[in-house]
Formats: structure tokens, sequence, C-alpha cells
């Protein structure tokens, strides 16, 4: 987040989330770990997920793009993929009550993260800020993420800024050992100076914010 160019590159993420039929989750999950496969030969997974707090029945997976030529193109590739749309498309679409996607940019100032290890959950938590962009909020708000980063409780995986969808969105994904560990954290992260003068400074141009903990599948890349 900058009042300069957001990247120097055409890549973006396109984030999806399905809301799945209640009945219906665990089957779900299974044709994806069954059957992802296919998907993920035409382009990069960066993470799939299902939510266990914060919302319910919901999955939520990251795919990563060089630019939207790229993606039009693996688009094509996909409809015509007689594997992924006879074995999982036919089968999965009736399993879903709703999609919902969007385009974001990783900010220029975060790279991508991994966790230090395998298991542990995820945090995805979505803040809409106020109207004006990154040129209004933008330094603020860093400053609050790199507060948190700066307490070594949590691991930071990536920051995304939203180009399409609802506009001055960021999403933020953090990696912790467990749902316990993060409270322990974020607890101890409450009683710190920086971060609660960080966070002072950020909040005023928060409209809203959503937790949600996230828990990887294994085929996920992040895992």
């Amino acid at each position: 987040l900058a009042t300069g160019p957001r990247q120097t590159n055409g890549v973006f993420y396109e984030i999806r989330t399905y809301d799945i039929k209640p009945a219906k989750m665990k089957e779900f999950l299974e044709m994806v770990s069954k059957y992802l496969h296919f998907r993920t030969a035409h382009s990069e997974l960066v993470g799939f997920w299902y939510s266990e707090l914060g919302a319910m029945n919901k999955v939520l997976h990251i795919w990563k793009y060089d630019n939207f030529a790229h993606r039009t193109a693996v688009r094509h590739a996909v409809a015509n993929d007689k594997d992924w749309q006879g074995k999982f498309i036919s089968a999965a679409l009736p399993l879903i009550e709703k999609q919902h996607n969007e385009v974001a940019y990783l900010v220029p100032w975060c790279q991508p993260g991994k966790p230090s290890k395998e298991g542990g959950i995820y945090e995805w938590v979505t803040f809409q800020m106020k109207p004006g962009g990154p040129a209004l909020w933008g330094e603020a708000f860093r400053a609050a993420i790199n507060a948190h980063v700066s307490t070594g409780y949590t691991k930071l995986i990536g920051v995304f800024h939203t180009e399409y969808g609802l506009l001055n969105t960021v999403h933020v994904l953090w990696w912790n050992e467990s749902p316990d560990h993060r409270a322990a954290g974020r607890h101890s992260a409450h009683e710190d100076a920086r971060v609660v003068a960080a966070v002072r400074d950020s909040v005023r141009f928060l409209e809203s914010q959503q937790n949600v903990l996230l828990i990887p599948l294994q085929c996920s890349p992040l895992k």
C-alpha cells in the first residue's frame, strides 16, 4: 500500500470464496482433495482452506496469475478440460450455494510468506477501509500490520488489496501454531504499547473488520 504504483508487474491473485450447502461440506472437500490436481495443472494454487470459526460452510482458495491474459488463457483451458469438468465441476456445482471472487494485488511491501512448519491454523482478516485508497490510509495500515509482526507471536503470509470486488478492502492472511497460541499472542499484543499506538492510528480509517479461522486442506500448497 503506497501512494505510488502498486506493483511493478502484472501478477495478481484471484480470491474465490464458496458457500457450501451445510450437509454437503464433507462431500465437497473430499471431491476437492481427489480431483484438484486436474485444476492445478493449469495454474498456480496458493492455498485452499475451509472455515472453522467466524464463518460456516465456506471454502476459500487463492490462485496466482501473471496477468489478465494469463487468466483468460487458463480459464479457457479449464473450460475445455474434460477431466476437470466431468469429474469435478458437474458433481460439485450442486453442492455450492454461492460463489464470490475478487482480484487483488499483493501489496509491494509484503513478500509472500510461508509457515515455519506444516500444521497450525490460518487467520483470514478482512478490513473494509474508508474510501480514498492507500493514499489516505496506506501508511497507517502498514504500521499496524508491522507492529503485530514485530511481536513475533504470529506469521504474516500475505496482504492483499482488492482491485475487483468491494474496493478499499484489504485481506491479511496470518499463520499461527494453534488457536490457543494465537489467543495468547493477541492478549500480549493488546498490552504492547507499540501495537496499541499503531492500531489506534490505523483504526481511524476502518469501516469494518471480519476475522475467519481457516483450516488448510492436505492438498493445499500452504498447509
